[in-house]
């Protein structure tokens, strides 16, 4: 499906944590915040090179460790107003998505985005 940016978006994480399915990670924080977005895990990679939210969907979970269940990057995606995009896949409130300019991908949060 093709959304048209109702509100541009700049990521806040320069490094995204981005894993490999099999990888085992160290599991943080639910994600609380104002916008209610439900099931976000902070992760961190084992040798402390990345870190990042993670939905809890992509994890099997076990004391303060998880296993990721599929190949998974915390990118987000840089967009200017008016700009349009495909939406791939859809997770907790966020969109996978690729911008028709340029072919560039990331996730973007689904309320910024009109169908």
């Amino acid at each position: 499906m093709y959304y048209k940016v109702a509100e541009a978006h700049e990521s806040n994480y320069p490094n995204p944590i981005t894993i490999k399915k099999g990888t085992k990670v160290k599991v943080g924080d639910k994600y609380n915040g104002p916008e209610n977005w439900e099931k976000w895990r902070y992760c961190y990679t084992l040798d402390n090179g990345t870190e990042g939210w993670v939905p809890e969907q992509l994890l099997v979970i076990e004391n303060e460790y998880g296993i990721i269940l599929e190949d998974y990057t915390a990118k987000e995606l840089n967009v200017e107003k008016n700009e349009i995009v495909k939406g791939i896949k859809e997770l907790n409130g966020w969109l996978w998505c690729v911008k028709l300019i340029d072919n560039d991908e990331g996730w973007l949060p689904k309320e910024k985005l009109r169908s």
